[in-house]
């Protein structure tokens, strides 16, 4: 299974850079791997559709629509990574792609090994951006980091990850 992590989405149902990136790299995986479920992720932003939507759009070309699922719940990454292990554990998979930036790999596979689900990573490198912009993504991961540990923890212990 492919999880697809969502991003921000623009005005007039555009996806932002980051969102542009991560959908890319699932039509990438997706070629890769023809077979997998693609989960896609993300509510209803600022800015409508839901960003799961976008994500699938993007990808209805390439991806057979029984092989998408939508989840337009998921506000978040901790809320992603659970509702992704949910649907994983449900339908027999074991093991899961995060497709996300590499500065968030390590939060959204850290989540889901922790919601019973092994993840590999796949790269996605915005090194065209500014040093700053991505110093910033860097740091605010630093701080969410040991925040959705907990928060993981206490959620999976207090309801389980189902």
């Amino acid at each position: 299974m492919i999880v697809v992590f969502g991003a921000a989405v623009r005005a007039g149902g555009q996806p932002s850079g980051a969102l542009a990136g991560r959908i890319a790299l699932a039509r990438q995986l997706a070629s890769t791997h023809p077979r997998a479920i693609v989960f896609c992720s993300g509510a209803i932003g600022r800015e409508g559709p839901s960003e799961a939507s976008v994500i699938a759009r993007g990808l209805r070309d390439l991806v057979a629509a029984d092989r998408l699922v939508l989840d337009e719940v998921s506000r978040d990454t901790l809320q992603t990574a659970r509702a992704a292990a949910i649907h994983a554990r449900a339908n027999g998979i074991t093991r899961c792609i995060a497709c996300t930036d590499n500065w968030h790999q390590p939060r959204a596979r850290m989540l889901m090994r922790l919601f019973g689900v092994a993840t590999a990573g796949a790269r996605l490198d915005h090194g065209h951006r500014p040093a700053r912009r991505r110093a910033r993504a860097y740091a605010r991961e630093l701080l969410a980091l040991p925040y959705d540990a907990v928060a993981g923890t206490w959620a999976r212990f207090r309801r389980g990850a189902r």
